[in-house]
Order: C-alpha cells, then sequence, then structure tokens
C-alpha cells in the first residue's frame, strides 16, 4: 500500500508541475536555434542592402562612442575639443542618429527573439573574476574598435564587403589578438573553483521548478508586450522624422532578431578555432561576408560610396586589442548585446565596458592620430583592381582564410590523437 501511495504522489506530482509548464506559444521552428550558415548569409543580404538605404555600414562601436560623448557632456564636458567626435558624427541623439535607432531596433529584436526561443533568463555572474573580465576586455575591445575604426562589424563582417584594406589588416590582427587572448583565459587566475554546497534538509531546490517556470514566463510575456509596445513607438517616432530612419529600425530589428537565432558570435568562431578546431562559426562568417560583398558591390556600382579608412598601425594596435578583449569579454560587439537581453549580466557588463573604452580612445586620439593614422593611405581595392578584380581579390582572400581554417582544423584534429 506504501508502494501505491508513493507511486500516486509520484503521478500526481508529475500531473501538477506538467499544467504548471509555461505553454509553447510558437512554432517549433522559430524556438530552436538556427543554423549559423543560415543566418550569417542572411546578415549578409541585409547588410549590403542597409549601406544601400542608408549610405553607411552595419556598425555598433560608433554610436557606443557616441554615447560615451552624451555621457561626458552630462558631467559639463567639452565635447567640442574632441577631433574623433566630428570625425564620427557625433550630433543629434539617439533617437534621432541612424546608428543610434538601429541599435535600439537591434536590443529589441534580439529581446524578441530570446523570448520566442525561450531564452531569457536573469543570469548572474559566478565570480568577481568574472566581472573583472567582463569590464577589463570589454573596455580592450571598446578602445582596440575606435582605434581601428571598427569592431567584428565596421572593420571585418561590413568593412570586408567595403574592399577596404584596413579591414583584412584588422582581420590578420584580430585573429592574433584572439589567439592570445584564448591562452590568457587559461591562466589560473581566470579559472573557476565549482563549490559543492551541503543540502541538509534533504528537498531538492528544485522541487517547484514547475511553479518557478511559470511565474518568470508570466514577467516575461509582460516583458515581451512592453518591448513591442517600445518597438511601435520607436516606429513611430522614426518614420515621422524620415523614412529612412523608420526602415532603420527595421533593419535593426532584424539584425538583432537573427543574431540571437543563430547565436553568432565573432568570439567563439575564432575561440573555437584555436582551441577546438571547430570552423563551423568562422566558416559561416565567411559565407556571409562573401555574399555581403556582392550586394555591396552592386550599391557602389550604382553610386554609393564605400567606407574606406587608414591602413596604418592604428588597425594593427587596434586589431590585436580588439581580438585579445572579446576573448578576455567572452563575446564581441554584436555577441554582448542579444546575451544581454537574454538577461546575462555578465554581457551587460562588458556593454559598459565597451563604452568605457571608447571614451577612453576620445580622449588620446588628437595626439595618437598624427602618428598612427592620419599620414597613411587609405587603400580601395576596386581603384587598384577594378569592380570585378577587387570582387575576385576579396573572393580570393576569403577563400584562403577558409582553407587557413582547415588546415588549422586537422592540426588540431592530429594533435587530439
Amino acid at each position: 500500500m506504501g508502494k501505491d501511495r508513493s507511486m500516486d504522489i509520484k503521478a500526481n506530482t508529475h500531473v501538477d508541475i506538467q499544467k504548471q509548464q509555461p505553454k509553447v506559444r510558437f512554432p517549433k521552428a522559430w524556438r530552436v536555434t538556427w543554423s549559423p550558415l543560415r543566418v550569417t548569409v542572411m546578415l549578409g543580404v541585409l547588410a549590403a542592402y542597409y549601406f544601400g538605404l542608408t549610405g553607411t555600414f552595419w556598425a555598433v562601436t560608433g554610436e557606443f562612442t557616441r554615447w560615451g560623448a552624451d555621457i561626458m557632456k552630462l558631467f559639463g564636458v567639452n565635447t567640442g575639443k574632441f577631433q574623433y567626435l566630428k570625425l564620427i558624427h557625433y550630433q543629434g541623439t539617439v533617437l534621432t542618429r541612424i546608428d543610434g535607432v538601429m541599435i535600439l531596433g537591434m536590443f529589441l529584436g534580439a529581446f524578441g527573439a530570446a523570448y520566442i526561443s525561450n531564452n531569457l533568463k536573469w543570469r548572474l555572474p559566478m565570480s568577481w573574476v568574472r566581472v573583472g573580465q567582463a569590464l577589463i576586455g570589454g573596455m580592450l575591445a571598446g578602445f582596440g574598435a575606435r582605434l581601428a575604426m571598427g569592431c567584428n562589424l565596421a572593420a571585418f563582417f561590413t568593412g570586408i564587403p567595403q574592399f577596404s584594406l584596413h579591414a583584412w589588416i584588422f582581420a590578420v590582427f584580430m585573429a592574433a589578438g584572439t589567439f592570445v587572448g584564448t591562452k590568457i583565459i587559461r591562466l589560473p587566475l581566470f579559472r573557476t573553483r565549482a563549490r559543492l554546497v551541503k543540502n541538509n534538509n534533504g528537498i531538492s531546490k528544485y522541487h517547484d521548478i514547475g511553479k518557478v517556470s511559470k511565474n518568470a514566463q508570466e514577467i516575461h510575456t509582460v516583458m515581451f508586450i512592453i518591448a513591442i509596445i517600445l518597438t511601435i513607438l520607436l516606429l513611430i517616432h522614426s518614420f515621422a522624422i524620415t523614412t529612412v530612419l523608420g526602415l532603420t529600425v527595421l533593419f535593426g530589428l532584424a539584425f538583432g532578431f537573427l543574431l540571437e537565432k543563430g547565436q553568432i558570435c565573432f568570439t567563439s568562431g575564432f575561440r573555437d578555432l584555436w582551441n577546438f578546431g571547430r570552423t563551423l562559426m568562422l566558416d559561416s562568417i565567411l559565407a556571409g561576408m562573401a555574399i555581403s560583398s556582392v550586394g555591396t558591390l552592386v550599391f557602389i556600382m550604382l553610386g554609393r560610396t564605400p567606407k574606406i579608412f587608414w591602413a596604418g598601425p592604428n588597425v594593427i594596435i587596434g586589431g590585436f586589442l580588439f581580438g585579445m578583449g572579446i576573448v578576455i569579454a567572452g563575446g564581441c560587439e554584436t555577441g554582448w548585446m542579444y546575451r544581454a537581453m537574454e538577461g546575462q549580466v555578465h554581457f551587460m557588463l562588458v556593454g559598459v565596458g565597451n563604452v568605457i573604452g571608447s571614451m577612453l580612445l576620445v580622449f588620446v586620439w588628437n595626439s595618437w592620430a598624427p602618428v598612427l593614422a592620419y599620414k597613411y593611405p587609405k587603400v580601395n581595392l576596386l581603384q587598384i583592381f577594378g569592380n570585378f578584380g577587387g570582387l575576385v581579390v576579396t573572393f580570393l582572400l576569403l577563400g584562403i582564410c577558409y582553407l587557413l581554417g582547415q588546415v588549422w582544423k586537422r592540426h588540431v584534429l592530429k594533435k587530439s590523437l
């Protein structure tokens, strides 16, 4: 009889938990993580159309720098004396700048994707070491990105399709920086120890997991509704200013949604390559850049001006610092954005570090730029090789990157045998 009663309790508990589990609101195809290749190809196409619509490329750290300038203004700092802010056209507010509303759209799109995928969860850093990694790594990445005139977007994913030599230099030294970063995070300082906690009452802390999930889901649903309202208000506001600004919000929503659905992180692309010989993410990113290069070239031939920057030591130093920083932080500029929207506090701190690092670069640019940037050429591959030749050279270099990844993959696999 005791056995039957035990079975009844288990059955009733199972039924209760099933009743308390959140109901599935979206089809499985929308809830699962999407293929990185599928997502990066879509991002490449969207990035090309974004350039064609706005005349600028998909980028984020420039706007983070403007946020830093906004903060400096609050403390009474005269921002007019900084050359860098003039260089990145610092004016208006986050709600009137193309990059500003696009990034707001990215945050909202990523949050929506996280809700649909049931990835929303408030997660705190595991230790103070992780807090330090987030802030220091974020600062290095922010400083390096602005020194090099671009991050994993403007100096890599959308920079290479602009046919700017500086983007290729950045790619090489970013890769080197990520390699060094993987060595740094293996140091004993960054290893967290698992702690075993004795459970004295014999009751599992997960015994009420169904109810907790239901309560959390209700909160998330309210947040999702608020996000929809904010999205509508942002669209109304932006379209009221200009049609282009409104369309920019839509692009931002798509960028953020896709990044979260594909879990696209440039940090993991390089880190997984160096540590484990996995190339799926990096290969997908290369494919996205190849697609974007074709679309970008079409718009350049239709009259758009490509974004070309100095191919100087600033790119070498900045690319290396950026690559090292994103590995120490655990996420790149786009990676921290969607992970922050999933509720990961660590990556919110990475974002704070990015803004701080960008602000620091603003303070030193006046004295550094004449030595590291201004006296070096802005090299446009299309001007050297022509439109078709520039595209061919870009494809060849992307192909070489793919082959080098495969060589390293075989090296790691051979070493592990």
